[in-house]
């Protein structure tokens, strides 16, 4: 896991490591959405 190595056609790709280069570009995307709803929450209950 710590050494990049290719999959072989026979070998299935472990999803959690498919996910990790997106972390950097889903993070800000969700904490915006999350902040957004939460003031919307907040602007409602006034």
């Amino acid at each position: 896991m710590s050494a990049p190595t290719s999959h072989a056609p026979g070998q299935a790709v472990d999803p959690v490591e498919a996910i990790v280069p997106l972390i950097p570009f889903v993070l800000p995307v969700v904490g915006g959405v999350l902040i957004f709803l939460l003031a919307f929450i907040a602007v409602s209950m006034a």
